[in-house]
């Protein structure tokens, strides 16, 4: 066996292992996305649980993205920097996000009194 058909056959299992990953975050991702939908077409849930499922199933969505497709599970050196600074910038989008809702809240609170 030649050293070129041992490469392509090593590529081609890693070609086969990455679409495998990406079918199976795909079919995840539309599984998510169709619950939610369901839970809001079908009136499942109202009130505060159903956005607190819809939350739970954003964050799953994310969770399977971020796994599947961004491939930020770290695995190598570079994997887990990659990751630390995606982990860096959702803490720095919470912060503004926290803060933004913080201000508007005290914005209202003390305008109407």
């Amino acid at each position: 066996m030649s050293n070129q058909t041992l490469i392509a056959d090593a590529e081609l299992g890693t070609d086969r292992k990455l679409i495998k990953s990406y079918l199976i975050g795909f079919f995840l991702s539309v599984i998510l996305a169709v619950a939610a939908f369901a839970i809001v077409e079908q009136h499942i849930l109202t009130g505060e649980s159903l956005y607190f499922a819809l939350a739970a199933f954003a964050l799953a969505q994310l969770f399977v993205q971020v796994v599947f497709f961004l491939r930020l599970n770290a695995n190598t050196e570079d994997d887990k920097w990659n990751l630390i600074s995606f982990l860096f910038t959702i803490l720095i989008i919470m912060i503004v996000v926290t803060g933004s809702l913080w201000i508007m809240y005290n914005l209202n609170y003390f305008m109407m009194h």
